[in-house]
């Protein structure tokens, strides 16, 4: 059942459809993350493939932290100067981002969440 939403602007509306299809389709390393965060696996509170601000869909979110997580595959490859451009519109509008390297989540998971325990411990910088 979709939602009556009067103001939804057609880029608005193309992000929540892709974000959707993201959430439909998750990359294997996205999948096996999302097990140990789904029902607050680690104390928190997270969603998946979430669209913020109208502009950006990140991979997982703990709105309650303000925390992001990104996953970086093969996509990000060549891509570090437009993913630091992009963390640093999301770190303006309140968000602390952690990026974590597919191949880390995929061959050495329990570091992997190591880095994620250690991001919601951690507080903001001062």
């Amino acid at each position: 059942m979709h939602k009556f939403r009067p103001h939804r602007s057609a880029r608005s509306t193309l992000l929540a459809q892709r974000a959707h299809a993201m959430r439909v389709c998750p990359t294997d390393t996205e999948q096996k993350l999302w097990r140990v965060l789904r029902c607050r696996g680690l104390g928190v509170e997270f969603r998946r493939q979430v669209v913020i601000a109208d502009r950006f869909i990140v991979d997982f979110l703990a709105p309650s932290v303000r925390l992001v997580i990104e996953i970086d595959g093969g996509y990000h490859e060549g891509r570090q100067r437009a993913d630091a451009h992009r963390d640093g519109r999301l770190v303006r509008l309140g968000y602390r981002v952690l990026r974590l390297r597919g191949e880390l989540v995929e061959r050495n998971f329990t570091e992997a969440l190591a880095l994620v325990r250690e991001a919601l411990l951690s507080r903001w910088p001062e």
